[in-house]
């Protein structure tokens, strides 16, 4: 009884300090994600209004084509740190290895149906017809290193899966530094146009793709696992990411539904929308960086069959998120003022951004719990239950949203629709966690 006081504190400064190793190199692998869209748009915006505006269409099609395959690095990261946990690395390199081998076909198979169809695509977007031919030319060439995108992501899995998120945050950096000069090069010094720019980030991505290989391989050979691809165990990683598959998209359909309301409400609405949304996706990125920490902590606990381990974790992570949802509450209700005029000069529109930033503070320590949970569920393997919980949070939220309009409400009610959808999120993942029906221990779920 004496010594169990004394145990918790230095448990918690064990998690803690576990939590913060992988968290941070982890937002910081995250920020630079979307710099590289910053970089391109910064270095094509002189060539031109109208390829900037065929770079903004291209790239949404290309952010969106990846991010549907996220769960290449979720299910990864979970099935390897499973067997890390286990104490098996061979098995947990050969794992990762069938998420490598399935990026690649996936990545085969989006350029297969792109190169043929870029220029209706484009046009599904909207793109003016001074802007098509931009975008499709950018689509084209930038689709090539898809490939090599599925790839880094499924090997970002497989290094978070071993404990390890300082290497991504170091080949996302030398990534980003490379497309920046690659592109400023080729679009400038080659005098490529767009083009230029297209083939910068196709080389920067292969070039960051071939890194994550040849630490995975050298991994692979260190504990004797086979490279070859295993048709059992690719089954396997795609059978495993097709729940967070359903999880993905009908979190981009919340989103989607959202910029829709949006726009029905009027041009300020919108762009008041499209600043705040910006502001939440980069607060979603500090909130990411625990999930991930989450996944493998939790995936590595549960395959030593440490229940007790898992559950503390959990908590831990938990009051993490909730500190850190705290305080990026507290930021974004000081840096109001000072945010919004980073973005237009319009009174009209910072007037009505205003009151919904306040709800966007309000939620975040809502939003730090479900990131959380999110994560150790996606640890635990529990890829069902995230896809059948996201889909009643979408049947919730989807006519939520829609009568915000009818009612006569603004963007703050749309806000106020989106932290509805979170408190669903934490309500689904809290009552999933207190049962313990995630607790599954063992290598393989």
């Amino acid at each position: 009884m004496t010594q169990a006081p004394a145990r918790r504190p230095a448990s918690r400064r064990r998690h803690d300090r576990e939590i913060a190793a992988l968290a941070v190199p982890a937002f910081g692998a995250l920020v630079a994600e979307p710099l590289f869209v910053m970089a391109d748009s910064a270095i094509v915006g002189h060539l031109g209004t109208a390829q900037l505006a065929g770079l903004g269409v291209a790239s949404a099609l290309l952010t969106t084509a990846v991010s549907v395959f996220v769960f290449l690095a979720y299910a990864t990261t979970a099935a390897v740190a499973r067997r890390v946990g286990a104490g098996d690395l061979q098995a947990a390199i050969r794992q990762g290895m069938d998420g490598i081998w399935l990026a690649l076909l996936l990545g085969a198979a989006v350029i297969a149906i792109t190169l043929p169809t870029a220029p209706a695509l484009v046009d599904v977007f909207g793109a003016s017809p001074t802007a098509a031919p931009y975008a499709t030319t950018y689509l084209r060439i930038s689709a090539l290193g898809i490939p090599a995108m599925l790839v880094v992501l499924a090997s970002t899995g497989v290094l978070r899966g071993l404990q390890d998120t300082k290497t991504p945050l170091y080949v996302a950096v030398a990534g980003f530094v490379a497309n920046a000069a690659l592109n400023a090069g080729l679009v400038y010094g080659a005098g490529l146009g767009i083009a230029g720019s297209a083939w910068g980030t196709v080389i920067a991505q292969c070039g960051m793709a071939a890194v994550y290989l040849g630490v995975v391989v050298r991994g692979a050979r260190r504990h004797g696992a086979s490279l070859r691809p295993d048709a059992a165990g690719i089954r396997a990683s795609a059978q495993a990411g097709v729940p967070l598959l359903v999880r993905t998209l009908s979190l981009r359909a919340i989103l989607m539904t959202a910029t829709a309301v949006a726009a029905r409400l009027g041009d300020a609405d919108i762009a008041a929308h499209q600043i705040i949304l910006s502001l939440w996706t980069l607060l979603a990125f500090a909130l990411d960086a625990i999930a991930i920490a989450g996944q493998a902590i939790i995936g590595r606990f549960l395959g030593a069959g440490d229940t007790e381990g898992a559950r503390e974790a959990c908590r831990r992570m938990v009051q993490w998120g909730t500190a850190v949802g705290v305080v990026l509450g507290l930021l974004v209700i000081v840096a109001r003022p000072v945010f919004l005029p980073l973005f237009t000069a319009d009174p009209t529109v910072k007037d009505t951004a205003l009151p919904a930033l306040l709800v966007v503070a309000l939620s975040q320590p809502i939003c730090g719990v479900v990131f959380v949970l999110d994560g150790v569920l996606m640890g635990a393997g529990d890829g069902p239950y995230l896809a059948g919980a996201m889909l009643v949070t979408l049947a919730v939220f989807v006519p939520a949203a829609l009568l915000v309009p009818v009612f006569g409400g603004g963007l703050t009610a749309l806000w106020g629709a989106m932290t509805l959808m979170m408190t669903i999120r934490l309500l689904t993942l809290w009552l999933r966690t207190r049962s313990g029906r995630w607790l599954v221990t063992g290598p393989t779920r």
